[in-house]
């Protein structure tokens, strides 16, 4: 299936990933995940935008947000995308491109997918070997939604909010979320819906944003369009 226009709505979550050029690392030490968390936390601020969920990972990025102007998601990125580029050019002393083009995206229905996001996110250093549990991983938003670490880039979403009713809660409610595997066919759905930059949710939320945004977010059904009862007679009486 071909990928669809982008769309960068207000208030709308996002599940966004980069990967580094031919899958090449794009974080070498602490240094270069620490200035690429200050640059997106400086970014967001700058263009309006809620990071909820992260994961930097040593050749990907991938981030839960949803902005509050049109665009902020774009300007986020393009920001970050000068930003931290040219930093690791000039403390590595290379040259051209970082990143394997654009970054991709999907829209969420929140309702029915935003938690699971979160997992999907935060599971990825277990799931490719780089710690052995998920609180000894510092470049994700684990230990805040856990409550052991505070992290001033993450805007709380009401979903995560309504866990419980203070800190504690929530998180013991969060850590619950981890107690399962993830469906292999749920983890495919994810991953081809941003690789294809598709809408991730039902019909129903899929028809609210064609409303929105005025434009279609299926992709057309294959095969030749069904002909009208009236076209269909009419070729029956020909032959």
């Amino acid at each position: 299936m071909p990928r669809l226009p982008r769309l960068n709505l207000r208030d709308i979550p996002q599940h966004i990933v980069q990967v580094g050029h031919n899958n090449l690392p794009c974080f070498f030490d602490e240094e270069d995940y620490q200035y690429y968390l200050i640059s997106l936390r400086n970014a967001a601020d700058q263009y309006h935008v809620d990071v909820h969920a992260y994961v930097l990972l040593p050749n990907m990025i991938q981030i839960i947000a949803t902005p509050r102007i049109p665009d902020g998601i774009s300007s986020v990125m393009q920001s970050l995308g000068r930003r931290y580029v040219q930093f690791v050019n000039h403390r590595y002393k290379r040259s051209g491109t970082l990143w394997r083009g654009r970054y991709k995206s999907s829209l969420i229905d929140s309702e029915a997918y935003l938690l699971t996001c979160y997992r999907y996110v935060e599971l990825r250093p277990l799931y490719l070997g780089l710690a052995d549990s998920l609180g000894n991983y510092p470049w994700s938003s684990f230990n805040h939604h856990v409550n052991t670490k505070r992290d001033n880039l993450i805007c709380d979403h009401h979903l995560y909010l309504a866990l419980g009713e203070n800190p504690q809660a929530r998180a013991q409610a969060y850590r619950k979320l981890f107690r399962y595997s993830f469906d292999r066919r749920l983890l495919d759905y994810i991953a081809e819906t941003i690789k294809l930059g598709h809408v991730l949710g039902g019909d129903t939320f899929k028809e609210k944003i064609e409303q929105i945004a005025n434009q279609r977010v299926r992709p057309l059904r294959r095969g030749r369009p069904k002909k009208s009862k009236k076209i269909e007679k009419e070729s029956l009486e020909t032959r």
